[in-house]
């Protein structure tokens, strides 16, 4: 964060804190589903999932930060985008629940005015995380990181609750994930809307079967 200015690195480090109320920690991003199923029964198993989820998360998901991020004003197209895109019933109610739980909080928390007003925006996360961090002034490249970083520490959490992982192992993961995670930024920060795609399918299958879990600990 070189170059940022102090008021800026401050309100970074209140983002990345797990005390803010993202809503983010409520889900697995499909690795519970992914456990009970038997697909992810091994550390290899987890390292590939954890790989794979930034690889989509960067392919498909990216993209819209960064146009909400640059065209907030636009926020119902990109929110509108984003419902059409993630026909996954359970992904597609994980990423209203956390963009809306963001929402409520930087309105309350910073003071912002309403991204909208019309009673057809659903509050997808990706492009409210984009419009919201550009209204706080925080430059792309680190609103692209903090997006990213989100979902690693998510993924960290969620296999630490579900056994697969120890605390302080969990830790030493997402450090060496970090690489992987600039990786993804370098390669996917400048993708647009026409190159959002699926690139792990099974991933998102196996999410979708989710609510069919006997127990579950998340909500996606």
């Amino acid at each position: 964060m070189t170059g940022m200015a102090p008021e800026l690195e401050w309100l970074v480090w209140q983002w990345v804190d797990s005390a803010f109320p993202s809503g983010g920690f409520a889900h697995s991003a499909g690795l519970e589903a992914a456990v009970q199923i038997g697909e992810v029964s091994d550390r290899a198993g987890l390292e590939r999932f954890f790989r794979t989820s930034l690889e989509q998360v960067g392919r498909a998901v990216l993209p819209l930060v960064r146009v909400a991020y640059e065209a907030p004003e636009r926020i119902l197209e990109w929110d509108e985008f984003c419902e059409a895109f993630t026909s996954n019933h359970v992904a597609n109610r994980a990423s209203r629940l956390q963009g809306r739980a963001l929402l409520l909080a930087a309105e309350r928390i910073f003071e912002l005015p309403p991204l909208s007003s019309e009673p057809q925006f659903r509050g997808h996360l990706a492009p409210v995380f984009g419009a919201v961090t550009a209204q706080l002034g925080l430059p792309l490249e680190t609103v692209q990181r903090l997006f990213l970083f989100w979902h690693l520490r998510g993924l960290v959490a969620a296999a630490v609750r579900l056994n697969r992982l120890g605390p302080l192992e969990a830790q030493g993961w997402q450090r060496r994930m970090a690489p992987l995670g600039e990786s993804v930024r370098v390669r996917c920060g400048q993708l647009g809307l026409d190159d959002v795609a699926q690139t792990v399918p099974l991933q998102d299958l196996w999410q979708g079967l989710h609510d069919r879990l006997p127990m579950r600990l998340f909500q996606s």
